[in-house]
């Protein structure tokens, strides 16, 4: 049985405005409650906003943050770090890169930008979370944690082809949604974080279940002993992981259906509907 539930946020536990939805946060209790599961949140958002969250909702909970850069215990304990190496920044920020994306870079200050962010953040709506803006071409190359750029999916599918050549082997590239793009340490991911975070518990990945939807939730989902996709996941990740159980929208808060069901009536087949 699992002992860690490790769950993705945007197109997972949030609905598309971006909130969470109380049966989801009831499941969530339960989870806690009833089983006593230890809940993990991994996802590309940063610490300082993510503990913002867990104290809207009460809960205990450690974080991955950062697309795996973090991890953070639920007292708030720094259990494990990863930067950008700072030859790989430099390049990424001081580049020359033909793309209209926006390029955003993240340390332990925060989420740092030179762009008017707008629409963006509508994503941030739960947490009030907003970025400095600053320019980037300041920030020293040893304090960036990762970097990721917005904009068009074809257009950062050209920008990373770009990158790629530029980077070589000094940084991981993913797409955590189809209009973000980032730029990360190298061997860092949510599920080589979750890998440290089940062996900080005593505990294996066999251990573990997790959610996601996109791209930089692909090797947490094919590493843990229960991995599960969303409906409105991306194409790739579903094309790429074809022997994962495929769950419900997230609009219909589609984590909390399946969990109630591995709660209450796990002899009886899940159906998404």
């Amino acid at each position: 049985m699992a002992r860690l539930a490790a769950f993705d946020m945007d197109g997972t536990l949030l609905m598309p405005n971006h909130l969470l939805g109380e049966e989801t946060v009831r499941t969530l209790n339960r989870l806690r409650d009833e089983r006593q599961m230890t809940l993990a949140f991994a996802t590309g958002r940063h610490v300082l906003e993510m503990r913002h969250v867990l104290n809207k909702l009460s809960l205990e909970a450690f974080l991955i943050t950062g697309n795996g850069t973090r991890i953070h215990s639920t007292e708030g304990e720094l259990l494990h770090r990863q930067d950008l190496a700072a030859e790989a920044a430099e390049t990424v920020i001081h580049g020359q890169w033909e793309t209209q994306a926006s390029l955003h870079v993240f340390n332990d200050t925060g989420w740092l930008t030179e762009y008017a962010v707008g629409e963006m953040l509508n994503a941030h709506v739960y947490s009030g979370f907003s970025p400095k803006i600053v320019d980037v071409k300041r920030i020293p190359s040893d304090e960036v944690t990762k970097t990721c750029f917005c904009g068009p999916h074809d257009d950062l599918l050209r920008l990373k082809v770009q990158l790629e050549e530029a980077l070589g082997d000094r940084a991981f590239l993913c797409f955590s949604a189809v209009d973000c793009l980032e730029v990360l340490p190298v061997g860092c991911n949510k599920g080589s974080a979750l890998k440290v975070l089940s062996q900080h518990l005593g505990l294996t990945m066999k251990d573990c279940m997790a959610f996601g939807d996109a791209m930089n939730d692909r090797e947490m989902l094919s590493s843990v002993g229960h991995g599960l996709i969303m409906g409105n996941a991306m194409a790739q990740l579903k094309a790429d992981l074809p022997h994962l159980p495929v769950i419900g929208h997230c609009q219909k808060q589609a984590v909390s259906h399946y969990l109630t069901h591995w709660l209450d009536t796990p002899n009886l087949t899940y159906s998404p509907e």
